[in-house]
């Protein structure tokens, strides 16, 4: 089974969006705000026995993508991104797979 990963990785800061092309073809758009909100890391999570979560994809569509930007993203060995936020944060390391599972177009949300 092949993993997917990103074949290229754009922060466009004017649309205010993180987008991903990943290698079986797909094209995912976060909203920075969304995928601040939906930050991994224990701080944001409430504790380390809730990092193992998967990403909310509606609080990522949804939340009003305004405020925070991406200052800095710096690869974490081959399998995640680190993103530093212009409100300071930077602890949550966003892997492959959550950002796979974290996309927010209509091909991937769960029907609701």
């Amino acid at each position: 089974m092949n993993k997917v990963r990103p074949t290229g990785i754009t922060a466009d800061r004017n649309e205010r969006v993180l987008k991903i092309t990943w290698n079986d073809g797909h094209e995912s758009a976060y909203p920075f705000a969304g995928l601040r909100a939906e930050c991994p890391c224990a701080e944001c999570r409430g504790g380390h026995e809730n990092m193992g979560a998967p990403p909310n994809q509606f609080i990522i569509r949804d939340t009003p993508n305004e405020g925070v930007t991406i200052e800095n993203i710096e690869a974490v060995g081959s399998y995640a991104i680190t993103i530093q936020w212009s409100d300071g944060h930077w602890a949550g390391i966003y892997t492959w797979e959550f950002l796979r599972q974290a996309c927010p177009c209509p091909e991937c949300l769960p029907d609701s």
